[in-house]
């Protein structure tokens, strides 16, 4: 049976744009795993709860799948190392990529190895901002309440996310917000 997925994406090293794009990218192409359906577009985020680190781009998809939700998580996982992240590195720290899976239809999997939804989701801007452009009026599963609801109960003092589209890339992100080099000009 074809499941429906959402799940969010982000990097906040080397060209940070880039790995994401790339992972959309195959997931358009795939067709026996997970076929990407649509997607957010990118947001600017500011790290949460290890600071010290650039800011994050971050998007949100939704994916078809047969997998079942443990396969996609080591779907994602493989997709991760390919991707070159350090699984040893400090946990909500710099990455190359993170994919996370943020629903699984309305299932519900709380394990050591996998939690679904996502157990941050409600409480993340940069999930919630991008996922809400997909579909605002998804119902949490636990929680019983919107994404566009539990959006705006999110406090956006502590938390920036910016759309990528509304953002002077080449000036102020690269310049004053300390990260590297996330999109390359052709």
């Amino acid at each position: 049976m074809v499941a429906s997925v959402y799940f969010s994406i982000g990097s906040n090293r080397g060209n940070a744009l880039e790995n994401c794009a790339c992972i959309m990218e195959r997931f358009l192409k795939e067709i026996k795993k997970a076929r990407l359906i649509e997607k957010s577009g990118y947001y600017i985020s500011s790290p949460q709860d290890y600071a010290d680190q650039h800011w994050f781009i971050n998007a949100v998809g939704k994916l078809e799948t047969l997998l079942d939700p443990f396969e996609l998580l080591d779907y994602f996982k493989m997709l991760e190392a390919e991707s070159g992240r350090d699984f040893s590195a400090p946990r909500f720290g710099p990455r190359v990529i993170d994919i996370d899976i943020i629903f699984f239809d309305d299932i519900i999997i709380n394990t050591p190895k996998l939690t679904i939804p996502h157990q941050r989701m409600h409480q993340r801007r940069f999930v919630l901002k991008p996922l809400s452009e997909l579909n605002p009026y998804f119902v949490h599963p636990v929680l019983g309440k919107t994404v566009s609801t539990l959006l705006s109960e999110t406090d956006s003092t502590d938390q920036d996310v910016i759309a990528l589209s509304e953002y002077d890339v080449y000036g102020k992100y690269s310049a004053n917000l300390g990260t590297e080099v996330l999109i390359e000009e052709k």
